[in-house]
């Protein structure tokens, strides 16, 4: 019987006061959602679970299957719109 190939990936997380980096080892053939499961079981944070991810800046779903040296990223929702804080400081005359 041939031992399990597992791949490593690192799941990331950053927060207003620092950034969480959790390096896995997973077995070959596990999603995004694997990853982030056991990154929030390692970190205590819930909230982790329900967030939007990515992979190196892309979007993408949990199901999507993990490849060697991936970068998960987990994404916090903005506290401001970027478009909206650009036309608030516009009308107060600032860039």
């Amino acid at each position: 019987m041939a031992p399990e190939q597992t791949i490593g990936v690192e799941v990331v997380y950053a927060r207003p006061e620092k950034q969480i980096v959790i390096a896995l080892s997973m077995p070959a053939g596990s999603t995004v959602r694997e990853a982030v499961d056991r990154a929030a079981l390692q970190t205590s944070l819930a909230e982790l679970q329900q967030a939007p991810v990515g992979i190196y800046g892309r979007l993408v779903t949990g199901d999507v299957l993990l490849r060697d040296g991936d970068r998960v990223e987990i994404y916090r929702p903005l506290l401001a719109d970027a478009k909206q804080a650009r036309h608030r400081r516009a009308a107060r005359g600032l860039k």
